[in-house]
């Protein structure tokens, strides 16, 4: 287990739970990347292989929770662009 990668790990995952519930409350995707969602989902992805592979400890945990939460944003991110486009104004 590396001290660094877990730090890293959880200044991360507190800015998730502040852009899900902007994603919730404002019903929009102003502001949102969903290109730059992806690429992190991807990068907890190999974060989590890495884990399985070569080197499994209790850090993964955090891996999974952030992963998690970015796949949250995502979902809100298309529940929102639904909602731009059927409630046009």
């Amino acid at each position: 287990m590396s001290f660094f990668e877990m730090t890293m790990l959880l200044c991360f995952g507190m800015a998730w739970p502040t852009s899900i519930y902007k994603s919730i409350k404002s019903k929009s995707t102003k502001g949102k990347s969903v290109n730059f969602l992806f690429i992190i989902l991807l990068g907890y992805t190999a974060g989590i292989l890495h884990k399985l592979i070569y080197n499994l400890d209790f850090v993964i945990v955090l891996y999974v929770i952030n992963f998690l939460m970015v796949f949250t944003d995502i979902i809100l991110y298309y529940r929102n662009k639904r909602f731009e486009q059927v409630y046009k104004p």
